[in-house]
């Protein structure tokens, strides 16, 4: 069937599908060159600048001996596998991913050094498999550099990698076609055939390609504003916006296996006093190295967030044994940083734990970690305290044992200077409560 195919390709006019492939990629190559212009996206530059060499190779080919001499034989063959090796590093690029140069020039230089062959110069079928496989192979890496990037919120993730993948098996079928060629004439005869095959496929291919990857930068700009939104601007943590809506997610995975979370309250010991010796500066300094202990020192799959000033708090899915290790891991490791640290500043941090049913309410679970918190401040700060009880929710599942149902107040009595709720989500305010 395939053989029928690229015979009834062969009444097509192969010049103008030729003309309309090369205006498609160069006119889409200018596109991805004003986008790049206006979003600043460096892949979008390599692609597009791929699209208007490989138009300009097709132009080359087409005029064939017109041109030849002065320009080489081989250019636009030379031509075209390097703007190939340019999309496939347009998607590393992408995801930030280094420039191999050699790689992305090396189907270039395998078609050069074939050509000094006599045997391969004369065999159209050669010809035809090793510039089938040249193409197939970087649209197979293209591919597979596209399936690297595991963010399953990219929705287009899918797209991206079949558009690439079907390109390049399609460009397999004439090496198995070629080789059952019985002499050069045949395979003269099924290359022609197959140009036009080609044409048509490449229109489609570089229209499909393009808007995908325009589709990919979209999303990207869009992640990148949602997260410009969601994160603190010192810290590059989650600001309380953001938290929370991690966290949202976080509990609702938990929810599903019936496993419990904690919360992390961290409050930087005697911070005004910093602020007041050595400066805001300073001040902003340590917060800076706060946030990239926590960072370092915790688990990517932890949500950690700054909800103001020098109070920072994380949910993690855990139980409360292996919650309160990870905090003294936090404290301890602070301490030890800021005494290592260039500015010398002797900074602490008391943090609060408390254990709950992922069923439970965020707040509440971040109520009884304040207040876990302030009792590490009452007992001399720079350590960890514990909520006494788990929170219950409309599961009763908590790691240290059954959840008793949620008491109305909390289990142990708060001095009087703890005043109520200071909005919806907020336990007494650690400013209220606890002198510098």
């Amino acid at each position: 069937m395939l053989a029928r195919l690229a015979e009834a390709s062969m009444s097509l006019d192969v010049a103008t599908l030729f003309v309309i492939a090369i205006c498609v990629a160069s006119l889409l190559g200018l596109f991805l060159l004003f986008a790049w212009m206006q979003d600043g996206i460096p892949a979008l530059a390599w692609w597009g600048a791929a699209y208007l060499i490989g138009g300009f190779s097709g132009t080359i080919w087409r005029l064939g001996g017109a041109i030849s001499p002065p320009l080489p034989a081989n250019v636009a063959n030379v031509l075209l596998f390097i703007a190939l090796g340019m999309i496939w590093t347009a998607a590393r690029v992408f995801h930030g991913r280094p420039v191999l140069w050699g790689t992305m020039c090396l189907g270039a230089i395998v078609w050069l050094a074939s050509s000094f062959s006599p045997a391969f110069t004369r065999s159209a079928a050669s010809h035809l498999v090793m510039s089938s496989l040249i193409v197939a192979t970087y649209t197979f890496l293209t591919a597979a550099e596209l399936w690297r990037e595991r963010r399953k919120a990219l929705i287009c993730r899918w797209p991206a990698i079949f558009v690439p993948m079907l390109h390049g098996a399609i460009f397999f079928f004439p090496v198995a076609l070629a080789g059952l060629a019985a002499n050069n004439d045949a395979s003269r005869g099924l290359g022609t055939g197959w140009v036009a095959v080609y044409a048509i496929e490449v229109v489609l291919y570089v229209v499909g390609a393009a808007f995908v990857v325009l589709v990919l930068a979209k999303d990207r700009t869009v992640r990148q504003y949602k997260m410009a939104a969601a994160t603190d601007s010192l810290t590059d943590l989650l600001n309380r916006r953001g938290f929370f809506e991690a966290a949202a997610e976080v509990m609702t995975r938990q929810r599903a296996s019936n496993d419990p979370v904690s919360v992390l309250a961290f409050d930087l010991d005697n911070f005004k006093s910093i602020n007041d010796r050595f400066g805001h500066m300073a001040g902003d300094a340590v917060l800076e190295l706060f946030a990239s202990v926590v960072r370092r020192t915790m688990r990517a799959g932890d949500v950690i967030g700054r909800l103001g000033g020098e109070e920072f708090v994380a949910l993690l899915p855990n139980n409360l044994a292996e919650a309160t290790v990870a905090a003294e891991r936090v404290r301890r490791a602070f301490t030890t940083t800021c005494a290592a640290s260039r500015n010398r500043v002797a900074a602490t941090v008391s943090v609060g734990v408390a254990c709950g049913s992922a069923f439970a309410e965020i707040d509440m679970l971040i109520a009884r970690a304040d207040a876990a918190l302030y009792r590490a401040k009452m007992n001399g700060r720079d350590r960890v305290e514990t909520a006494e009880e788990a929170v219950g929710g409309a599961s009763d599942d908590c790691a240290e044992g059954a959840v008793q149902e949620q008491p109305a107040a909390l289990p142990y009595p708060i001095p009087a200077l703890a005043v109520p709720l200071v909005g919806p989500l907020r336990a007494p305010s650690q400013k209220t409560l606890l002198s510098p």
